[in-house]
């Protein structure tokens, strides 16, 4: 393993064949198993929009891929130990297939998260300790550190659970968050971390092959927990490693916070968005709609594939955003990218509203 350590490409490039290859052989043994035994959950019908007869177990595959790369190629980090991660990814694909299968009540998901959450950052200590002068605010205390992080990863494990809505979205936005947050730990040289982003990418390559349009399998809250479980871990490793940094080092990050938030900002927008909108309509902010995003983007005539596209490269274009801006600190490049994502949910809004109206009035932006 010593060989691999010192040729990281090399090391790297085995990492995603592994998990890609493990993915990509097992699906096609789960759609036959699916098909032949009827593994389909059709609870909920009504407010999905794929046909029903198409199973939800592709999270089988990318648990089993990610967890067996990570033992066999014995990636692990001092601050990251796997034991804990896989810990974590057993509770929530215990949950995730049981839901995918029979469904399981929002209490019981939450209480999982939780506990996988609480086994995260207490045991495993992957929390967020400093604020990086965010509105003036630095360091953390042990307890607020330990429930902003618990938050933190329970957030983003629903919000990617919630955007996996359409064929591909969850996948090529999981792709997208676990390939930028790869590159930054390189570049900063945390290659085990680095290689723990790559392994989830290569479980979710071979499974979207089968997700994109038209859909043989999805991946149900097996696979969203799970990718959303490991982008919070690596999220918030990537916050605390790339302040601890040398200071005045060419590999430092600026604005990690900022960049972090740009990297995870589709589903983390759209999660806190529906949230608002459930709880003000007087809802439970976990009762099911066709409010998300890529249902509004689809309600403007574009197909599956299409709405994957042009949110994967709104994802792209506020990353670079945040690129662009990182120089001037966390709370400028957070405020800047808030308000591009208002901006431009509110041209959506217009959108939907002259295309049902069938004019393109200028009052059609306020009502």
């Amino acid at each position: 393993m010593t060989y691999f350590h010192d040729h990281y490409p090399l090391y790297y490039l085995l990492i995603v064949i592994t998990s890609f290859s493990i993915s990509r052989l097992i699906i096609p043994s789960i759609i036959h198993v699916a098909k032949t035994r009827h593994l389909y959950d059709d609870l909920g019908y009504l407010r999905k929009i794929h046909n029903p007869g198409i199973s939800r177990l592709g999270g089988v595959a990318i648990f089993v891929s990610f967890s067996i790369t990570l033992l066999l190629w014995n990636i692990s980090n001092p601050t990251l130990p796997s034991n804990f991660l896989l810990t974590a990814c057993i509770l929530l694909f215990a949950i995730g297939i049981k839901d995918d299968l029979a469904g399981v009540g929002h209490r019981t998901k939450f209480v999982i998260q939780f506990i996988a959450a609480l086994i995260l950052v207490i045991p495993g200590n992957i929390r967020l300790s400093d604020l990086h002068d965010i509105l003036g605010m630095n360091e953390l205390s042990y307890i607020t550190s330990v429930i902003v992080s618990m938050l933190i990863i329970m957030i983003i494990i629903n919000a990617f659970n919630l955007i996996d809505g359409i064929d591909g979205l969850a996948a090529v936005t999981g792709i997208i968050v676990n390939s930028f947050f790869s590159a930054l730990f390189i570049y900063i040289h945390q290659y085990e971390l680095a290689a723990i982003s790559l392994t989830i990418v290569g479980a979710i390559l071979g499974f979207l092959k089968f997700n994109i349009t038209p859909a043989k399998i999805f991946m149900g809250d097996t696979g969203s927990l799970i990718i959303g479980m490991t982008s919070s871990v690596i999220a918030l490793k990537f916050i605390e490693v790339s302040s601890a940094t040398v200071p005045h080092s060419s590999t430092k990050v600026a604005s990690s916070l900022g960049i972090t938030l740009a990297i995870l900002i589709g589903p983390i927008a759209d999660t806190i968005r529906v949230f608002i909108i459930r709880l003000v309509e007087g809802r439970s902010p976990f009762q099911g709609d066709r409010n998300h995003i890529h249902h509004r983007v689809l309600r403007l005539g574009f197909s599956h594939l299409q709405t994957t596209i042009i949110l994967a490269l709104l994802n792209l274009s506020m990353i670079l955003i945040a690129f662009i801006f990182s120089p001037y600190g966390n709370t400028l490049t957070i405020l800047i990218i808030i308000a591009i994502i208002m901006m431009m949910n509110w041209v959506l809004t217009y959108l939907i509203r002259s295309k049902e109206r069938m004019n393109y009035r200028f009052m059609n932006l306020f009502v």
